[in-house]
């Protein structure tokens, strides 16, 4: 019991040091991005959110970190070669436990009478109890943690056919939708 408790404790403080949706930054425990580069021009992003992070937001993340990549990379857009979403999903349930109250009231009385041929009690006694149980069943509570990987690839100038993000535009569009300086 005393292990499982400290264990929540354990759990309850990870959210709260990471209870906020997952900012844009490299990968660690509450989640982030990750990028390697395949060739001069192509690269791949993954972006892991936590339990507090939505789909939208992964998916912004991740072309938000592809148009960083275009631009240091001195090239001015790119195109999505293949894309992949996925959640994952985890779940932690607390155990349930009963408690009980209980009050106990009493009386006794009585006499002893002792004399040389034997002894004689004569008495009443009483005994009320009141208890209350109250149960607090398991609970289960799910997280999903949304994850999107994209590969790309970069181009100077725009090729035709074919469709292309603007790096600067979308870096700039981004970072003001999501406070990012």
């Amino acid at each position: 019991m005393k292990q499982t408790l400290l264990f929540f404790i354990n759990c309850v403080s990870l959210f709260i040091l990471a209870g906020c949706a997952t900012s844009y930054h490299s990968s660690g425990f509450a989640g982030g991005f990750s990028d390697t580069q395949f060739a001069p021009d192509a690269f791949r992003v993954v972006f892991r959110g936590n339990g507090y992070t939505s789909a939208e937001r992964v998916q912004d993340f991740a072309l938000l970190r592809a148009s960083e990549l275009t631009i240091q990379h001195g090239f001015t857009c790119f195109a999505i070669i293949d894309e992949s979403d996925t959640t994952r999903t985890s779940s932690y349930t607390t155990p349930g436990y009963a408690n009980t109250t209980a009050s106990v009231t009493g009386s006794s009385s009585g006499d002893v009478y002792l004399n040389p041929y034997g002894g004689t009690y004569s008495g009443t006694s009483s005994a009320y109890v009141n208890a209350n149980t109250t149960y607090t069943p398991p609970q289960t509570y799910v997280f999903y943690k949304p994850q999107t990987g994209i590969m790309f690839r970069c181009f100077q100038t725009k090729p035709e056919g074919i469709f292309t993000y603007d790096a600067t535009f979308l870096d700039q569009s981004l970072k003001q939708k999501y406070h990012i300086k």
